[in-house]
């Protein structure tokens, strides 16, 4: 089991300058893959998403390449700077407003004209940029799967904890209709009324409700889905969507038997079953 959340980061020389690529995710129904990376890489987002989908299947994933050190980072078009400059004049000559350029105007639009040496061809860049990347990666799902074993065994405690409630409900249910019938009857006799245990209206009231509060038929599927959701936990893969299915399912169930039992002890033990089945329904967001 792989949590969706994590971080990673890895570096690489690229020349005389240093590249990291930083991959956080968090949870997230589907797969949702960021990149943030200099311009001139566009044509590289396919292969590292590529990259990224091979490691990862759900969760927000975010991919940031960051390129720093060397004079290249510092380089600008004195051209660009200087064309730039006199658009602004001109602009501010027709627009009558004084203009008086200063250091730090010129040092904005320096900025903000840096030449293309800026970054490398991406063919150049790749090689660094993946190894970079791939180290990221890898700490990324060394992480998810830390957190991943952390909660499997949150889980598994929580579903046992589930068993102890059904199980308490499959013994008490059994005892429901019993008991029922002594009621019936102690109201009968309160009320005067004279009526023989095994009188046919009795015992067609007793049925009745027998069938009405019988939960035989949920008990045996939420078994089988308690079962099968240990079972697919303890799986490898992908097993979020999954779950939050079978975890649906047995929302429903125990929502019958809470309708249908009309026993207090069996809905306290109902009550106590919901509480844990949320909790881990809350956590299963977190699961790949």
């Amino acid at each position: 089991m792989n949590s969706m959340t994590g971080f990673g980061r890895g570096a690489a020389a690229l020349g005389n300058r240093n590249l990291t690529v930083q991959v956080n995710s968090v949870n997230r129904r589907g797969l949702d893959l960021t990149l943030a990376m200099p311009d001139a890489w566009a044509q590289l987002e396919a292969p590292v998403a590529e990259a990224v989908r091979k490691h990862v299947t759900r969760g927000k994933v975010h991919v940031a390449v960051a390129l720093e050190g060397g004079d290249a980072a510092r380089a600008w078009d004195a051209k660009a700077v200087g064309e730039a400059l006199d658009r602004l004049q001109q602009l501010a000559e027709a627009r009558r407003v004084p203009f008086q350029p200063t250091a730090e105007l010129l040092w904005q639009i320096a900025q903000s004209a840096e030449s293309g040496d800026a970054a490398p061809d991406p063919s150049v860049a790749w090689p660094a940029l993946e190894q970079a990347l791939q180290t990221a990666l890898r700490g990324l799902v060394a992480m998810r799967a830390r957190e991943g074993e952390a909660l499997l065994v949150d889980f598994l405690g929580r579903l046992e904890k589930l068993r102890h409630q059904l199980e308490a409900i499959a013994v008490r249910s059994p005892q429901v209709a019993g008991n029922y019938r002594e009621q019936l009857l102690q109201r009968l006799r309160a009320a005067g009324l004279t009526l023989e245990v095994n009188d046919e209206r009795v015992l067609k009231e007793i049925a009745l409700f027998a069938d009405r509060c019988d939960v035989s038929e949920e008990i045996t599927r939420l078994r089988s889905h308690l079962g099968q959701l240990t079972e697919l936990l303890r799986g490898d893969g992908e097993t979020g969507r999954k779950a939050e299915f079978l975890l649906q399912e047995i929302g429903r169930e125990i929502h019958t038997i809470g309708s249908k039992a009309n026993d207090l002890q069996i809905s306290q033990r109902v009550i106590e079953f919901k509480n844990e089945h949320e909790r881990i329904r809350e956590q299963i967001a977190n699961v790949e």
